[in-house]
């Protein structure tokens, strides 16, 4: 692994330091890292990736406030929010909780979750949770952020709520209610664990991963999780493809009545993802903290043993990966494919996984994974036995596909492409 010490000078003029360590190979994707800084807008941000189970890019730099090029610089550990790129950790655990035996993907919601069966939901089964064919993206009545974070609250919301459409005969990405319905789930079938719990005992920690689904106080006191911020994307580069949302999509996010609209409002107002209290709730679908080391390691836990760090190696888990070939393949089968209701374009949906596709396009055919709004993203390609995990504060405006994971990735597929 070679050293990376680099100076970029980003768009807004400072200089912004970037370290980590490369694999020989890999350096067009330490390229591709550098130049989000100077022509992308990335402010502060990590890279990992893993190959085989072994690290073989490791990246960060700028700043650990994108509202503040002075503030500290952003350094090998440090966390931060991923939005909903922690729908892919915590569709693990439904995943996990079945190869144990002890949740049927097969059977009714209500059949863990009696108060469920009613308004239409009796036959709702728990595939469609991780399928967004569950018909429930959004709430007649929103949810405040002081109510999301009352424990049962969200819960008592949904069990009451009629489905949008016969659940199971459509999809339509479910970008808060999936974490509720997910979190609630999770809670009758493990026997009184909460989600984040769950994930906490049984990945993150024997895998020695710095991942969270509500962040411990111990951590938070660190100060070590970077503040995320809105900023504006630059202009495209010189010669790349500029295209414009379709009509249909721009309709859907003007209209406050339209279901787009109230899915991504099933939260409202808008939280504080700053706020000390909701990073410490935990919200599956939203509010996940990670690194990109981690996040990029979780993944490659999904396909097989880890290899390298001494964290890594530390557990049965780590050696022998999370997830059974059984259990791989029917994480990433295609599910739900089409018009997406909430989003308004294609979509790909595997058993809690976004898919390659137009919408989110990966490293291959065969990729899954999940993106956060504004730009995060982590994904598993198994044909090439790789891992991906970038994070970053500098939250641009989109859904999907941000331009800067996009030209890692595009790096990334020159070097696995190579004999």
């Amino acid at each position: 692994m070679a050293e990376v010490v680099h100076t970029a000078v980003a768009e807004h003029g400072a200089e912004v330091a970037v370290h980590g360590t490369v694999a020989d190979g890999y350096e067009p994707v330490r390229d591709a890292f550098v130049r989000n800084f100077e022509r992308r807008g990335e402010r502060g941000a990590a890279l990992a990736v893993h190959r085989d189970g072994r690290k073989v890019v490791d990246l960060w730099g700028g700043s650990t406030d994108p509202a503040d090029p002075a503030a500290a610089p952003w350094g090998r550990d440090t966390a931060v929010l991923v939005r909903s790129a922690t729908k892919g950790l915590a569709a693990a655990v439904p995943h996990l909780l079945h190869q144990r035996g002890q949740l049927d993907l097969d059977a009714p919601v209500g059949a863990y979750w009696p108060q469920f069966k009613t308004a239409g939901k009796e036959r709702l089964l728990v595939r469609h949770l991780l399928t967004h064919r569950a018909g429930l993206p959004a709430l007649d009545a929103p949810l405040t952020p002081r109510e999301a974070l009352e424990p049962g609250r969200a819960a008592r919301a949904l069990a009451a709520q009629t489905p949008e459409w016969e659940p199971g005969a459509a999809h339509g990405y479910h970008p808060h209610t999936f974490g509720w319905l997910l979190g609630e789930l999770v809670v009758r079938a493990s026997g009184g664990r909460s989600l984040g719990r769950w994930f906490a005992d049984e990945v993150a920690a024997p895998l020695g991963l710095d991942l969270w689904i509500g962040l411990p106080e111990q951590v938070a006191a660190d100060g070590r999780v970077a503040r995320v911020a809105e900023q504006e994307a630059p202009a495209p580069e010189p010669g790349a493809l500029r295209t414009r949302p379709k009509r249909a999509v721009t309709a859907a996010y003007a209209d406050p009545d339209s279901l787009t609209r109230r899915a991504f409002g099933a939260l409202a107002p808008k939280p504080d993802e700053n706020d000390p209290a909701y990073r410490a709730a935990e919200l599956p679908a939203a509010n996940g903290i990670a690194t990109a080391r981690s996040l990029s390691a979780f993944y490659a836990a999904l396909l097989g043993p880890l290899a390298g760090d001494a964290a890594e190696q530390r557990s049965r888990a780590a050696r022998r990966g999370l997830f059974t070939p059984a259990t791989l393949a029917q994480a990433r089968a295609l599910d739900a494919d089409g018009p997406d209701r909430v989003l308004v374009v294609n979509t790909r949906f595997g058993l809690g996984y976004m898919l390659h596709g137009s919408a989110c396009p990966l490293l291959g055919s065969g990729s899954f994974g999940h993106p956060g709004r504004g730009g995060s993203l982590g994904f598993a390609d198994p044909e090439t036995a790789t891992s991906f995990g970038y994070t970053t504060g500098t939250l641009h405006r989109s859904v999907t596909s941000d331009p800067r994971p996009q030209a890692l990735i595009r790096a990334l597929r020159t070097v696995v492409a190579q004999p």
